[in-house]
């Protein structure tokens, strides 16, 4: 070996180690100066002195305080021991649930943007910790209350599923705050029993049918099927309904519907099947005395049930199709939208504030799919920069990958998985299914129309 290699990787040796000492220090000083403050580091108990590496994943994976995470954080990179296969075990299968409270949870609390609501809750009297569950979401209509619905819905559902009914004034889930609320429930929900992440389902009635159309289309890949029942969109958010690509819908409609008219759901219906997306539709005659068509019938429910049971999340789709305005530029899947030229932009009120651009259904778009080994295709519209979230389900990390964006290659070469973007990914999406090792970052060169 020449004098000058083995001065470089005594450099590189060096360096390597300095990085490592650095980040032990980085942790240390914020650890003090939590101390400092009289606040506790992880938890109010004293952390075990032989905690495992699953351990430390899944304090930082569940830590509420962004600070005392990244302290956690930069524990579990410093570890040799924290490679990716064996982080993603730990947050794959390392968890452990212990019993929880069973039946009926009428009154139940959860604090989202500092205001406090409720949602009401049922388990399985047979439930055990150790199986996962499904999860229904059922959103009231107006004048209605979680409460009220739980109990049309949970003596028949079975025991393969718990049913979780959040309430929110005058039904008005076609708010950025009742979508926010919804999130936090379901989130709330997993954390405590064990839910199977590819079976949670939205569902809901009138006003709740517009929230499920409106909660679902913008995150559908959190979801194995959503059920809208006598409801409908505005023309406006018609185009939202391509991001369903990949999540199967079961629509039921009364005929006589005198509140929300049947058309509504007949014209979705014809959108899905012009862009050919599979789906359900179930369009009965029954009237109820006091609402006449606009209800949701029991002799309906026993189908929706086994729609429920048949269906399964696929939680990595190897094609993706994502619309989206510029208030919802989070992850979708495997991909996200991060620039685009200028777009509509909801506001809290999703339906009935709209800009001029809102009007012209000026929305991003972009299709995105494996078409060979290790070959991703985009096309895109409006969009000026998206990511790539992949991993080795996806695509061989091992070997060169090529992404072509509108037909020209907008990169060719290696990929560098880290445990770090593994653990970030899985932090922000509290989701076991979807774990990505690499982040890739996309410019369009050639935007189109």
């Amino acid at each position: 070996m020449s004098s000058s290699k083995a001065t470089y990787n005594v450099v590189m040796a060096n360096l390597i180690t300095i990085r490592q000492a650095t980040q032990y220090v980085c942790a240390l000083l914020v650890w003090c100066c939590l101390a400092a403050a009289g606040e506790s580091v992880w938890s109010d108990e004293p952390r075990p002195a032989n905690q495992t590496l699953t351990a430390d994943v899944l304090s930082y994976l569940d830590e509420s305080d962004s600070t005392k995470a990244e302290v956690v954080l930069q524990g579990v990179l410093a570890n040799p021991e924290a490679t990716i296969d064996q982080v993603s075990r730990a947050i794959q299968t390392g968890r452990t649930y212990q019993a929880m409270p069973v039946g009926t949870m009428a009154e139940e609390q959860i604090v989202v943007r500092e205001r406090t609501y409720h949602y009401a809750l049922s388990v399985p009297l047979t439930y055990q910790p150790g199986k996962g569950y499904g999860l229904v979401v059922c959103l009231h209509g107006a004048g209605f209350s979680g409460e009220a619905y739980l109990e049309r819905w949970q003596n028949r559902l079975g025991d393969d599923y718990l049913l979780v009914c959040p309430t929110y004034p005058s039904g008005a889930w076609f708010t950025r705050q009742a979508e926010d609320l919804v999130l936090a429930v379901i989130e709330r929900v997993q954390a405590q029993y064990h839910v199977d992440p590819d079976r949670v389902f939205l569902t809901g009635m009138s006003n709740g049918g517009i929230g499920t159309w409106l909660i679902g289309m913008h995150h559908a890949q959190r979801f194995a099927g959503l059920a809208p029942m006598a409801s409908g969109l505005d023309g406006v958010l018609m185009p939202f309904l391509a991001n369903l690509r990949t999540t199967p819908v079961y629509i039921i409609h009364g005929a006589k519907d005198q509140v929300m008219p049947v058309e509504l759901s007949r014209t979705i219906s014809r959108e899905l099947a012009a862009i050919g997306y599979p789906h359900i539709y179930r369009e009965h005659e029954r009237e109820h005395p006091m609402a006449g068509g606009h209800f949701f019938p029991r002799e309906e429910l026993p189908d929706l049930v086994a729609w429920f049971n048949a269906q399964h999340r696929n939680p990595l789709p190897t094609a993706l199709t994502v619309v989206r305005e510029a208030s919802h530029f989070q992850p979708f899947g495997w991909v996200r939208i991060d620039a685009t030229d200028p777009i509509a932009a909801f506001a809290d009120d999703l339906v009935s504030k709209r800009d001029e651009l809102t009007r012209k259904k000026r929305y991003a778009r972009l299709d995105a799919s494996v078409t060979a080994p290790n070959r991703i295709e985009v096309e895109t519209g409006l969009v000026q920069r998206y990511t790539l979230f992949l991993n080795d389900q996806l695509v061989d990390v091992s070997k060169p990958v090529m992404v072509v964006t509108n037909k020209q290659v907008s990169f060719e070469g290696m990929v560098t998985p880290t445990v770090e973007t593994l653990l970030r990914q899985a932090r922000a999406r509290k989701d076991p299914r979807q774990l990505f090792t690499v982040q890739l970052a996309i410019q369009v060169s050639n935007p189109a129309p």
